[in-house]
């Protein structure tokens, strides 16, 4: 799981092993440590219709609908967004890079548009 902040956006990227995980589990945590404070983010399957978040305790969580998460696994559904009052939010697949990257991309999603670029 990838997170991205920019200004009042924040991006949540998950491979496949993430999105099995959240299925099974209904849970997805990971930290950023900081030397004396952690920043973790974690997301929470929910029954409800729409993305939302909260921070709490140096805690980013966000809250997925399962209906979301289960057409992620099932489905060519690239993500979902949606605004939480000034906050927008995103939760998609984390697809393979078109460019030669040092991370490992083995548990990434096929990026649709790489047949398009050869």
């Amino acid at each position: 799981m990838k997170i991205r902040i920019k200004s009042n956006a924040v991006r949540y990227r998950l491979t496949r092993t993430d999105v099995s995980a959240l299925v099974k589990n209904g849970h997805l945590e990971d930290s950023v440590n900081f030397g004396l404070q952690k920043l973790i983010y974690d997301l929470q399957v929910v029954d409800d219709t729409r993305l939302s978040a909260t921070f709490n305790n140096n805690t980013i969580t966000l809250f997925v609908p399962k209906k979301m998460i289960s057409e992620l696994e099932h489905t060519d559904r690239v993500g979902f967004d949606n605004t939480d009052g000034e906050l927008y939010l995103l939760v998609e697949k984390d697809f393979t890079c078109l460019d030669n990257v040092a991370e490992d991309q083995s548990d990434n999603y096929p990026n649709p548009l790489a047949e398009k670029t050869r």
